[in-house]
């Protein structure tokens, strides 16, 4: 509906004029066609209502004007549907649209109270608009729903510096039509060079798209096939956040996804520009119904965006993390969830933190299953979703069902190796099914890296079986042996066994990690046995302290304790043998670095705390001791619900700010220690975190075992995969 300049009467872009003229369905209706109406009648019937006074602006295509009010006619009721999706400012722009359509002298097949309901929705969202603050920024942003003059002219005041507002073509083009202002038409006139027919409802995207394709991979599983393609992208990115680009920080949800993905990636970005934007944009949001600050994909990715906070003074971001997680769970009680988010996809994001354990490869099958190549979503209309690619599903699946015969082949060597060392004989030890060390496995190594992760779960096992033999079956005699036999290592000889439990356990603990050791000098170029026999000496020497605390009933002092439980957790004898085995050379500087004492450090303290918060109910009932009841204790003798409460309290800030130290230590740029090898401390982390958080971490939830089936033996549900 833009004039050419000194011609009123002339279209400045007629070749969408003519794409109109030819884009008509056969119902009578534009937009994206072949759909549900149910779902998307609003979009149809808005974007057929423009359509229609576009052809009338230029006195031509009578015949689809008359095609187009019969569809407006027949899909009425749609309008005041609040089933059917909504259009960002439905409720403003479709009156709009109409008024100025009576005002061109059209002759709309609606009654006058039909016209005036219309009317009425107009007035009542203007009203609520008004009412909840400042409105220049609403109104601007739906500015092809606005008739008067002074409020177009207004709306400048949002322009960016690419001419547009909000990177809108519509509400552009609405304020050029009137304003003729010459950053307007500029805009306009690049979109046309770059569009042929039809525009986008957003422009440009192209940070956007990217973000989106990078996200999607990484959701499905694939993204470390693109390894040189997505850097290239995220350098592009990172350049645009330095550089302060619009497109990024004039965009809630886009500056959202870019902080997220760039932290997460080792960029080094700053969260000032989110807080800046979450601000305004919370406000809004506490108020809105249905205009775009009612948006849920972005209010979804600020949340998802908030949980990355790795420096102390960042405070603000668990500030906006709960506010966005009270909104998300407003609107999933009221149902009313913007742009085809599904329900369950704010529900795990909501149940499911990235910090929490939400285990990748579950996150992968559900994603590749609920994929859809055909993803509309939302904003002032309809449009394909950017990432979705048939090819992206195809090579997912195919990944999908690769990883799975990978878990199936370690399920397989995990029940020769539990032959081989005797696993069924140590009766009193609590060993879940190995299926679930193969799951928990699966979240901390790609399925190329099988050595580690085979390594990995194999001492999960043994600490497990050992563990449950100091607490549970040895004699003093045997607990002193054992932790001689491991001290001395090859030397084993010199100390003897004083029962065939002791020696087939030290047996399974030494040739175990003597094999892995063989495996990682192959890589490393060097023996790393030595360490290995040290971290397990670490381990069996804190077990053995505290039995002598059981047996003669001493409380230590909450620092005597963790200094201890931080190391008996035994994460130490799980992830540094496996982490031989990742690739890249680890020299003993590496391993003596303080860097790596700090990864291992905050990740046993924070699964130690997490431990401790899942038992310390089951331990209070036993008389045993833990660190919220020694922290309550410490506070009150008699241990009352008001001092555990604190205490676990106090537990839970100190498990956020370990995982806080932890997440920055993994992510931060130029330490000695690889990036894949600190992945591993971190997804251990996430192991920990996802299993004690329903107790002791070998009970075994309904819940975990579908996941555990769905993951290791359970085909991809979707017929479409055959």
């Amino acid at each position: 509906m833009v004039p050419q300049q000194g011609s009123l009467e002339t279209p400045r872009y007629p070749q969408f004029v003519e794409w109109v003229l030819q884009n008509q369905h056969h119902d009578g209706s534009w937009g994206l066609g072949n759909l549900d109406l149910s779902f998307l009648g609003k979009d149809a019937i808005i974007s057929t209502m423009a359509c229609i006074l576009a052809l009338k602006r230029w006195s031509i295509g009578n015949e689809q004007i008359i095609k187009g009010l019969h569809f407006i006619r027949e899909n009425y009721l749609r309008i005041m549907d609040e089933k059917c999706y909504t259009p960002v400012g439905f409720n403003l722009i479709f009156p709009g649209l109409l008024r100025i359509g009576i005002d061109m002298g059209m002759k709309f097949p609606l009654s006058e109270s039909d016209i005036d309901c219309v009317s009425r929705l107009r007035e009542m969202e203007l009203k609520r608009v008004e009412a909840s603050g400042p409105n220049g920024y609403c109104k601007a942003y739906l500015a092809e729903g606005l008739v008067d003059t002074q409020e177009l002219n207004q709306a400048l005041i949002y322009q960016r510096k690419n001419g547009s507002l909000f990177n809108s073509p519509a509400a552009t083009a609405a304020v050029a039509i009137h304003t003729h202002n010459s950053d307007a038409l500029k805009y306009l006139d690049f979109l046309a060079e770059k569009c042929d027919s039809s525009v986008p409802t957003v422009f440009p995207v192209d940070i956007y798209s990217d973000l989106c394709m990078v996200d999607i991979l990484e959701k499905m599983g694939i993204a470390r096939r693109f390894p040189s393609e997505i850097k290239h992208i995220l350098d592009m990115v990172y350049r645009c956040w330095l550089h302060k680009d619009e497109e990024i920080i004039m965009d809630m949800e886009v500056c959202a996804m870019a902080f997220r993905i760039l932290r997460l990636h080792g960029y080094n970005v700053s969260c000032d520009a989110l807080l800046h934007l979450a601000d305004e944009f919370i406000i809004r949001l506490k108020s809105s119904v249905n205009v775009d600050l009612n948006d849920t994909k972005t209010l979804l990715e600020l949340y998802k965006a908030s949980q990355v906070r790795i420096l102390e003074d960042e405070w603000t971001l668990d500030n906006i993390e709960s506010q966005t997680r009270n909104l998300l769970n407003r609107q999933l009680c009221s149902r009313r969830l913007q742009r085809s988010l599904t329900l369950q996809e704010v529900e795990y994001a909501l149940k499911f933190p990235f910090y929490s354990g939400k285990l990748e490869p579950v996150q992968q099958k559900w994603t590749i299953e609920c994929y859809n190549t055909g993803l509309v979503q939302m904003r002032k209309s309809a449009y394909m979703a950017p990432h979705s690619d048939e090819d992206f599903l195809t090579l997912a699946v195919d990944a999908f069902r690769s990883s799975q015969s990978v878990y199936l082949e370690e399920l397989a060597c995990l029940k020769r190796w539990g032959e081989e060392i005797g696993l069924h004989r140590f009766k009193f030890a609590r060993v879940m099914p190995l299926n679930v060390f193969v799951f928990m496995a699966s979240t901390v190594f790609p399925p190329e890296l099988y050595d580690a992760s085979i390594a990995w779960m194999q001492n999960s096992i043994l600490t497990t079986v050992v563990d449950d033999f100091f607490e549970n079956q040895g004699s003093t005699e045997e607990l002193q042996n054992l932790v001689a036999l491991i001290e001395k290592w090859d030397a084993h000889e010199e100390v003897g066994f004083c029962s065939e439990d002791v020696k087939a356990l030290f047996y399974a603990v030494y040739n175990t990690n003597n094999k892995i050791g063989a495996k990682a000098e192959e890589i490393q170029s060097r023996s790393i046995v030595s360490h290995i026999a040290e971290v397990w000496v670490d381990v069996v020497r804190t077990y053995m302290i505290e039995q002598e605390w059981t047996r003669e009933m001493h409380v230590p002092t909450v620092e005597e304790y963790m200094s201890v439980a931080e190391v008996s957790i035994a994460l130490g004898a799980i992830v540094a043998p496996s982490l031989y085995l990742v690739g890249p050379q680890l020299s003993e500087a590496m391993i003596r670095s303080s860097e790596y004492k700090d990864l291992l450090r905050h990740m046993r303290t924070s699964v130690r705390f997490l431990n401790d918060l899942g038992t310390y109910k089951k331990e209070m009932r036993q008389g045993c001791i833990n660190s919220v009841l020694l922290k309550a204790r410490a506070d009150d003798l008699s241990m009352s619900p008001a001092s555990i409460e604190a205490a676990t309290t106090d537990i839970c800030g100190a498990i956020a700010d370990s995982r806080r130290e932890l997440l920055r230590l993994v992510l931060r740029d130029g330490v000695p220690i690889p990036r894949p090898c600190r992945d591993i401390f971190w997804n251990t982390y996430k192991i920990g975190q996802r299993f004690y958080s329903q107790g002791d971490g070998f009970s075994m939830p309904q819940e975990l075992v579908a996941a555990v089936n769905a993951v290791v033996h359970e085909p991809l549900d979707k017929a479409l995969f055959v």
